[in-house]
């Protein structure tokens, strides 16, 4: 999708087993070969080949494609997700966005809501924040996970590493299995710098028609700043596997970060055997027989 301009999207891929430090990564685009316009023009060009792919993609019926999205508020999820899938037929693409779990869902583990969630076969579902907040801000706000009720996690100094630890392979396993059964996972932490992120919350504040996007617990959240970054880092190095893999998307300008993702998403729904079904004799016939009758029509 990208060939004819410098980008390569397996700079932005996290091997497996690899210890990530996020200051190594760039939080913006800082060449010059792509500017805003030819940024928009690729995005419009890869709008429509997603297109095409998730129409084969809902007639094969065989695969269903999980995107995540993960970062810290106002790195762009909402506007990556509307912009970038507003090409897709919305008969087949469900985005869920997580809050707190409710009195229900803390009833269950915590994968139970997005296990629920998953996509069917043939459709495109969207995590805007997903399961792993469960190894973001509850490792962050460790207290959280005493809402759980979870056997022999009675007080925080029960949360230990082993704890976290076992948490990263429920998730491995849970993203392994439903992989083995069809469904494409495809993973992005949005990076954004924390200048970037005062900038935008600023804009929410003098924007009135962004007033609602802005919270108080949000600048109180960026107190947390360093942690999280090490969270994610921890989180992004158990768990980006070849089958499930992470990509670290600089998300300074929106508009860089937008084509990235979407040559990412083409690559992946690409490479699947996806194909139109083939009709029997049976129905071939049947078909030739309405077209029969259509054309005698009166």
């Amino acid at each position: 999708m990208l060939k004819n301009h410098d980008i390569d999207i397996k700079d932005y891929l996290v091997k497996p087993d690899t210890k990530i430090d996020l200051k190594k990564y760039e939080t913006g685009y800082s060449g010059e070969e792509i500017d805003k316009d030819t940024a928009k023009d690729l995005l419009e060009s890869g709008k429509k080949k997603l297109e095409k792919i998730q129409d084969v993609l809902y007639a094969d019926n065989r695969y269903s494609v999980l995107i995540v999205f993960q970062a810290m508020d106002a790195a762009g999820k909402d506007s990556s997700i509307k912009h970038i899938m507003s090409g897709f037929n919305p008969q087949g693409v469900v985005v869920h966005s997580y809050k707190a779990p409710s009195t229900l869902e803390l009833d269950h583990d915590y994968i139970w809501r997005h296990y629920v969630d998953l996509p069917r076969r043939g459709n495109v579902t969207i995590f805007n924040r997903s399961h792993y907040e469960n190894v973001l801000i509850t490792r962050v706000h460790p207290e959280y996970i005493l809402n759980e009720r979870i056997p022999g996690i009675n007080s925080l100094k029960d949360i230990d590493d082993k704890f976290w630890e076992n948490r990263y392979k429920q998730i491995n396993r849970f993203e392994k299995n439903i992989i083995q059964n069809g469904t494409l996972v495809i993973k992005f932490f949005l990076h954004l710098s924390k200048e970037e992120q005062k900038k935008r919350f600023l804009e929410r504040i003098d924007t009135p028609e962004k007033n609602w996007k802005f919270s108080l617990n949000d600048v109180s959240e960026r107190d947390h700043w360093d942690k999280y970054q090490k969270m994610y880092e921890e989180a992004l190095s158990n768990t980006s596997k070849d089958h499930a893999p992470w990509y670290i998307i600089p998300a300074d300008n929106k508009w860089y970060s937008r084509i990235i993702i979407a040559a990412v998403i083409h690559k992946f729904l690409s490479g699947l055997d996806l194909k139109y079904p083939v009709l029997d004799d049976k129905a071939k016939s049947e078909l030739l027989s309405a077209k029969e009758i259509l054309l005698n029509e009166k």
